[in-house]
């Protein structure tokens, strides 16, 4: 075996600290900047936070008597800030909701509805709301209640009664039906062929099987419809009002306005605390080596943590400020106007890496017009050419079906054939399986179960 030394030349881009940080903290939404922030500021003596009111200086905070027990901390080691180096996530947790979950909401109105001498009747309540999920249905059957609590079933099932008059109206029901009829009853309207849907023919209802009901019950297929109308009002998920107990809620990140007929672009993180160095820390010509060596340290990260910051707020401005030039007509009209754009485009015209894009509309959403919408939802490749041989994208096609859908005569409504070649009157050659998957995401049932009598 010969064996023998050689030299390759290669070039590697060395990824520096700063230009870590930096990516890390571009590809943070305004909410987890501001966790980071505060995060740092607990973390870091020399930084001072200001959250934009008139604050007082906060120069004389530390005393310099004070400065020396700074020393105490050079054991911490290294030269990086701490929240890229420990094993701790910073990131913001969602947000708790508002008000209380169903299951709170319930336990207070037991405190209402059981005397506080029926301790068993409040004891199987408790047990009952328990095992209600977060549709609002109970999940158990009443013997496994009963033998959980020691009790008779005839005593859960009065209890389940007392349970199911609570707000929201039909909760505690055990199938789609019991919880419709509950709904119904509370509301003065079971009887008629309102009860009959309810009771007998909800699986009829979901197929669109207008004609058999109504054959069976010897009326018109209008007056089934309008029974059927009446029942879709109601609510066949009562306990979804609370929404998730960890349910979270979207900050825009940024809003794009238009002022004076043109678009106007404006971070949203005026509620992240701004950083700035303490001018106290500035002066260490007085202190030992120890505590010299420890502030320098510390300045150089804050440092670092702010112009990162900075070049965060400019970098997001950029890539927005491009894709508000090419979308303006989307901006103007809606989604039938959307252009297709890459993140490789924006990348070009702003003169910086592909990934650098991705990283900063990443997690992030503006406040458009319209409403609120994932920066990432601005960028769409080209669906196909149209006969013109002009791009068009799945939003276009979206927009073009819905507008055909709420157009159509419900007594005749358009199949996912007919649709298809209509999109090719408008120069949109699509599959019909393709039709069929946007109208099923645009929230359409198909053309048989949207017909109307």
């Amino acid at each position: 075996m010969e064996q023998s030394l050689q030299m390759n030349l290669s070039q590697q881009l060395a990824m520096t600290f700063e230009m870590q940080q930096a990516i890390k903290i571009l590809q943070l939404s305004a909410q987890d900047l501001r966790s980071l922030v505060e995060q740092e500021y607990l973390d870091n003596p020399t930084l001072e936070m200001d959250y934009g009111s008139e604050a007082e200086s906060k120069e004389d905070i530390f005393s310099v008597e004070d400065i020396s027990a700074l020393a105490d901390y050079l054991d911490e080691g290294g030269g990086e800030p701490k929240y890229f180096t420990d094993d701790v996530d910073h990131g913001l947790e969602a947000a708790a909701p508002l008000g209380l979950t169903l299951e709170q909401d319930l336990l207070q109105q037991v405190e209402f509805a059981f005397a506080p001498e029926a301790e068993t009747g409040r004891a199987i309540a408790t047990f009952i709301i328990g095992s209600i999920d977060s549709r609002g249905y109970l999940t158990l059957p009443l013997a496994e209640i009963a033998r959980a609590t020691g009790s008779s079933e005839e005593m859960v099932q009065e209890v389940l009664r007392k349970v199911q008059s609570f707000e929201p109206v039909g909760v505690g029901a055990r199938d789609l039906s019991e919880c419709l009829r509950l709904q119904a009853v509370a509301q003065g309207i079971y009887e008629g062929l309102v009860a009959a849907v309810i009771d007998k023919y909800l699986p009829l209802v979901a197929d669109s099987r207008i004609k058999e009901i109504a054959a069976e019950e010897k009326v018109s297929p209008e007056d089934v419809q309008l029974a059927v109308d009446i029942v879709r009002t109601l609510n066949p998920k009562p306990g979804s009002v609370y929404g998730e107990e960890n349910a979270s809620y979207i900050t825009p990140d940024v809003t794009i306005e238009k002022i004076d007929g043109g678009y106007q672009v404006r971070l949203n993180d005026s509620y992240v605390p701004q950083l700035r160095i303490t001018n106290l820390y500035r002066q260490v010509a007085d202190f030992d080596a120890d505590t010299q060596k420890y502030i320098k340290k510390r300045l150089t990260a804050a440092t670092w943590l702010i112009n990162s910051i900075e070049q965060r707020r400019e970098t997001i401005r950029k890539v927005v400020e491009e894709i508000v030039r090419v979308q303006r007509e989307f901006l103007d009209k809606g989604p039938a106007f959307m252009q297709p754009l890459t993140m490789k485009e924006v990348a070009e015209a702003i003169e910086v890496h592909e990934s650098t894009v991705s990283r900063a509309v990443a997690n992030k959403y503006a406040e458009i017009p319209g409403g609120i919408m994932p920066l990432k939802g601005f960028f769409q490749s080209g669906l196909g050419k149209s006969t013109s041989g002009e791009d068009f994208l799945a939003s276009q096609v979206k927009a073009a079906m819905e507008a055909l859908i709420k157009a159509e005569d419900p007594k005749k409504p358009l199949s996912d054939q007919k649709l298809c070649e209509l999109l090719k009157e408008k120069q949109m050659d699509i599959s019909r399986r393709t039709v069929m998957k946007y109208r099923e995401q645009l929230g359409y049932p198909s053309s048989v179960k949207r017909k109307r009598y």
